[in-house]
């Protein structure tokens, strides 16, 4: 494995005198997908949340390109080249498409705004086609795709995904995981997925880590993970039943 694009270690993040990240080490490296899987309240959004800053680690370090930063307010770390999408998605919805992302773009400035437009509109065609659409008015598949793209137009190094597939149709689960996969073959881009869909995220990611109570407690190679017993029981196989079940 090269050096780190990203390094944590020993993160230890409060809400509170509530903990929510108990001591966690992961690293992402130039070129990789890697995906993080857990339960519901877990911590995974936490930490996607405190590599940006909003909380910042009461104990540990994040080290990306090298650099810590781990104090660091959240816009200066988005100037870095570190960009997200979302739980959520969190687009503007009274902005129009190509509003949205022109925002994403005044992150790093407007140099290279025509060429990362049509970067974005050759990933997420459907986006071109909506570019004077209110956001509030596209779909839960588009408005995704928009906060993808809005994340994009800042040049990022390092790409965050927060749930991309959450909400969606399995239609529309294959089109997202098939734009993060041309990111990141055709691009070199890294990615750090959040998922729970574990079965996609865990076949799409070079490697993959297992969040538990704010602790890793495995790592591995994605479809290594994907054979574990462990794992397919709580979030494969079994995981499915009882989620079938308590509906």
């Amino acid at each position: 494995m090269s050096a780190p694009l990203l390094s944590i270690r020993g993160v230890k993040t409060f809400y509170g005198n509530i903990m929510a990240l108990a001591g966690v080490d992961l690293d992402v490296c130039e070129g990789e997908i890697v995906t993080l899987i857990g339960a519901n309240g877990a911590g995974k959004s936490t930490l996607m949340m405190t590599i940006c800053g909003t909380p910042q680690a009461r104990e540990g370090t994040i080290l990306f390109e090298g650099r810590d930063i781990t104090r660091l307010p959240t816009h200066e770390i988005i100037r870095s080249h570190i960009a997200q999408a979302p739980e959520g998605r969190r687009i503007f919805p009274r902005m129009t498409v190509y509003e949205n992302l022109q925002l994403g773009a005044a992150v790093t400035g407007f140099a290279h705004f025509d060429q990362d437009l049509k970067r974005v509109f050759t990933l997420f065609p459907t986006l071109a086609e909506r570019r004077e659409q209110r956001g509030g008015t596209l779909s839960g598949g588009e408005q995704q795709m928009l906060s993808i793209g809005r994340a994009l137009m800042s040049r990022p190094r390092l790409l965050l995904l927060d749930e991309p597939s959450l909400g969606l149709a399995p239609l529309l689960v294959q089109q997202i995981f098939e734009a993060i996969r041309n990111l990141n073959e055709r691009e070199g881009l890294a990615i750090f997925l959040v998922e729970q869909n574990a079965h996609h995220a865990l076949k799409l990611a070079h490697r993959g880590y297992v969040l538990v109570n704010g602790l890793i407690t495995l790592e591995g190679a994605g479809r290594e993970l994907l054979e574990r017993p462990e794992v397919r029981e709580a979030y494969l196989d079994g995981g499915r039943r009882r989620t079938e079940q308590a509906r």
